[in-house]
């Protein structure tokens, strides 16, 4: 988390921009009673990784309806990372990386018992699903994510 907090957008990669891009504009949707995956899939198709999405929306619905506590992101334009937006980036790293232990005890912290495992499960799923798509996401935590073209 720490990695990524008050850190200004623009510092971080292409794919952590991408990231932070998804997740604002899921809350955004969501709280304008838009389908969030309607509304992002031109995006995740844009960069190739529309296999992505279900996944990523089902770890953000849970996210926003499981939650302890409210999660509050940024509007869009925001320049800075809040510090909630941190704790995903810091999420999404850790699944990256390979260390769900750490991921699964800051989710316990985040949401309710039962919906740990089905979070991290769809997280985990989204990241391989982004690599997949060309995203080194084993940088993320570096701020050197970047998306590489797909053959077409």
């Amino acid at each position: 988390m720490y990695a990524f907090v008050d850190r200004a957008v623009e510092s971080l990669s292409n794919g952590g921009r991408f990231l932070l891009w998804a997740m604002r504009g899921w809350v955004s949707a969501a709280e304008r009673g838009q389908c969030p995956p309607q509304m992002l899939h031109r995006g995740f198709a844009a960069v190739a990784a529309t296999g992505a999405l279900p996944d990523f929306h089902v770890a953000m619905a849970l996210l926003g309806g499981d939650a302890v506590e409210t999660l509050v992101l940024a509007p869009m334009p925001c320049l800075q990372i809040s510090e909630d937006e941190a704790i995903l980036l810091g999420l999404w790293c850790d699944f990256s990386l390979g260390d769900s232990a750490n991921a699964r005890a800051t989710l316990a912290l985040l949401a309710e018992g039962e919906s740990v495992g089905p979070i991290a499960s769809a997280m985990g799923a989204a990241i391989d699903r982004l690599v997949a798509a060309g995203f080194d996401m084993s940088a993320l935590a570096a701020g050197t994510m970047t998306h590489q073209e797909s053959p077409k």
